[in-house]
């Protein structure tokens, strides 16, 4: 048996009667094929956000805002596309909304190597629970419902990480 999700292989016959758009959104949505992990493919979405926050944490403030609004919009496009070429909703196989996510969560956490842990791990908590409003906003149609959440969810896992270290450094630093 292959090691690619047996819910996929619709998607193999679907990414070859795409056009270039459909397939770009494909391409993009399942992050370059690693929403086809075979388990746990938000988490293994969310550990492959790594390169794109490294990449982001090395642009200038302007630049970080800029790049991760226009991310964004593509999340939205292309996991809104997917959605409809592959006629499901929310389709595990997407994970650039948890690249979103968890890149919108670093972008407001202070950037270490320890808070980038502690980020990853409230960001999967708040993405698989869904605590109020996280739930509501999975009710929006499209791509705006499959990345909305994911975003919400980072807000909190990034903010929740500020607060976490600041309160560190206030009680146990200098």
């Amino acid at each position: 048996m292959s090691n690619v999700k047996s819910d996929s292989l619709p998607y193999s016959h679907v990414f070859r009667k795409a056009g270039p758009f459909g397939k770009a959104a494909i391409i993009l949505s399942t992050w370059f094929g690693i929403g086809l992990f075979p388990a746990a493919s938000g988490t293994v979405g969310s550990v492959a956000a790594l390169p794109f926050i490294l990449f982001l944490n090395m642009l200038e403030l302007w630049q970080r805002v800029l790049t991760i609004a226009i991310f964004i919009a593509i999340s939205v496009w292309s996991s809104g596309l997917t959605q409809k070429l592959l006629e499901r909703n929310d389709p595990s196989e997407v994970v650039i909304d948890e690249v979103s996510g968890f890149s919108l969560a670093m972008f407001i956490a202070p950037f270490s190597p320890a808070s980038l842990v502690v980020c990853f791990f409230l960001f999967r908590i708040f993405d698989i629970i869904k605590p109020y409003p996280i739930k509501d906003l999975e009710r929006l149609k499209g791509g705006m419902g499959i990345v909305m959440d994911d975003l919400l969810a980072g807000i909190f896992a990034g903010t929740a990480t500020w607060g976490i270290f600041r309160l560190y450094n206030n009680l146990f630093a200098s």
